[in-house]
């Protein structure tokens, strides 16, 4: 994570460790670690749907592209089993 620090007019990108993050965290009050809680499972929920998205459209431009075939749940299992 970066942290800006401002010095004689410039301001300095200092890289903080996680645990100098989870340091900082605690010194927060409990209203607003929720508060972070709320925004980090936000911000996590949509990286996870983005994520989902590029896998299904690269699915599709595989499917689109012959690289795979549909095939039966039936199917599936007869080749996972032998």
């Amino acid at each position: 994570m970066l942290h800006n620090q401002y010095r004689g007019g410039k301001i300095m990108a200092r890289v903080l460790l996680f645990g100098e993050v989870l340091e900082t965290i605690d010194t927060f009050s409990l209203e607003d670690q929720e508060t972070l809680k709320e925004i980090l499972q936000h911000r996590i929920t949509e990286r996870r749907r983005g994520e989902l998205v590029q896998d299904i459209q690269q699915a599709q431009q595989e499917f689109e592209a012959g690289h795979c075939r549909s095939t039966t749940p039936e199917e599936l299992m007869q080749e996972i089993v032998s």
